[in-house]
């Protein structure tokens, strides 16, 4: 059996059980002090405005950049508007670190604090740096295990790719998603853990556990076609059966894997995305303060200074900037039986950092703007809301990445939608199997982020 899937449908660890690692959580938060104050842009250590106050800058031109821009397409809806955005163009690495152990693969993760965790430990992979980081620009220790990842000795390359971050919100950011597979013992320093994928995944069934770089990672990891799982106790309607089949399917879908290609990519030939750099202290709607970079409306998100304490990080005391939403968002997919094998509602959609226009993402998407009040008609964002709890197959409220964003959290939801939800949809939307979703996700910013921690969730037990 493929050697994933087998760590995917299985729960039992010897090392620690699934109900432990959450008493394991907690009392690594007890163990560790932060404090994120908020100050003022001027008392910045190492960072601050550059000579003509149009970027947020690190004294040493590294990390990233808080940057104006301006936005001009030719999409739905808004045609034209000005933002700040994150510009962070090194690629880091997220990279999660495996062994077989009694014929069962592990993952290597670990209880990690990052300053805009809502709940400060979570799960992160192995090594979550960007280049920044592991160069050790800040003076530093280097991360753990960061020798595995760049020397890869006596290792097996089980999944390498590079993925998309928020396109709201980062400029073209990409990082390496890795996963290496070990094949002697390696020591296992305190704040890390061996885990099964099937433990990952009951444990992104609960509110911020598993953060946003281990969800990134988990998505890309391929299920193929298999024979032998009749010794699994399923139902013949169980949702979990579904999904499996979806997964392991190729050969019935609504549409084939070359129509979806086609699709996708006149669209993007029809569709304009011209972005223009702004400096900060011009950009239209925005204002500049000592403290924060705000909407006049108040609305979407605002840049804020920090100051930083944490005591189990390379670096324990820092100032940054970090990205503070408005509010919480939503993103959800709607499911449906289509051909007997489970479909996913998914939408090619335009955001401002995306690398190449367009990228594949959730059914309904609101993160920036306020979902309860909305500009425009946002398709099937109705239905999602009002969806009974028969239809709802998973909801929680899952973090953002916590290095950049600060006390972001957005509820995430698949729906099972019946036979009476149409199959027709609007032009920008099209119906995949989880298998072709996979698919895609092997090639680069093709699936968004949004859409890769739903499918992170996708569970088999």
């Amino acid at each position: 059996m493929n050697k994933f899937l087998l760590s995917a449908l299985t729960e039992e660890n010897p090392y620690i059980s699934t109900s432990e690692i959450k008493n394991w959580l907690d009392k690594k938060n007890s163990e560790v002090n932060i404090e994120v104050q908020q100050i003022e842009f001027s008392k910045l250590d190492n960072w601050g405005f550059n000579n003509d106050n149009s970027k947020l800058v690190h004294n040493s031109g590294r990390f990233f950049s808080i940057e104006g821009i301006n936005v001009k397409t030719n999409w739905r809806g808004l045609k034209e508007w000005d933002q700040p955005i994150i510009n962070q163009p090194e690629i880091g690495y997220l990279g999660i670190i495996t062994k077989e152990i009694n014929g069962i693969l592990y993952f290597l993760l670990q209880a990690k604090i990052e300053p805009g965790n809502i709940n400060n430990v979570q799960l992160s992979p192995t090594l979550q740096a960007t280049k920044s980081n592991y160069t050790q620009v800040h003076g530093g220790k280097v991360p753990a295990y960061l020798e595995f990842f760049k020397e890869r000795e006596n290792v097996t390359i089980l999944l390498d790719q590079l993925q998309s971050e928020q396109g709201a919100r980062f400029l073209r950011k990409r990082n390496r998603n890795i996963i290496i597979q070990v094949h002697k013992d390696i020591a296992v320093l305190d704040e890390f853990v061996w885990l099964t994928l099937g433990q990952i995944k009951k444990l992104i069934l609960e509110d911020n556990l598993v953060n946003m770089d281990t969800r990134t990672v988990i998505s890309g990891i391929p299920f193929k076609t298999i024979s032998d799982i009749g010794f699994y106790s399923y139902s013949v309607d169980s949702i979990q059966m579904s999904m499996l089949i979806s997964s392991i399917n190729k050969g019935i879908s609504m549409y084939s894997f070359e129509d979806l290609v086609a699709w996708l990519t006149d669209l993007k030939c029809r569709y304009d995305l011209n972005i223009t750099t702004v400096p900060l202290n011009r950009i239209n709607d925005w204002l500049v303060t000592d403290k924060e970079i705000i909407r006049k409306d108040g609305r979407f998100f605002k840049v804020i200074a920090a100051k930083i304490t944490i005591d189990n990080r390379e670096v324990s005391s820092w100032c940054q900037p970090l990205i503070k939403p408005a509010q919480d968002g939503i993103i959800a997919f709607i499911v449906k039986k289509l051909h007997g094998i489970l479909h996913c509602l998914v939408q090619a959609k335009l955001e401002c950092g995306n690398f190449d226009i367009l990228e594949l993402a959730p059914t309904v998407q609101c993160l920036t703007g306020d979902y309860r009040r909305p500009d425009y008609e946002i398709p099937f964002l109705n239905f999602v809301l009002n969806a009974p709890p028969e239809m709802i197959r998973f909801d929680t409220m899952q973090s953002e990445e916590g290095g950049r964003f600060f006390h972001e959290q957005n509820r995430n939801m698949i729906i099972e939608a019946g036979d009476d939800f149409p199959v027709q949809v609007p032009e920008n939307y099209t119906w995949m199997t989880l298998n072709q979703m996979n698919t895609f996700i092997t090639f680069n910013n093709y699936m968004n982020i949004q859409s890769r921690s739903l499918l992170s969730a996708i569970s088999f037990i």
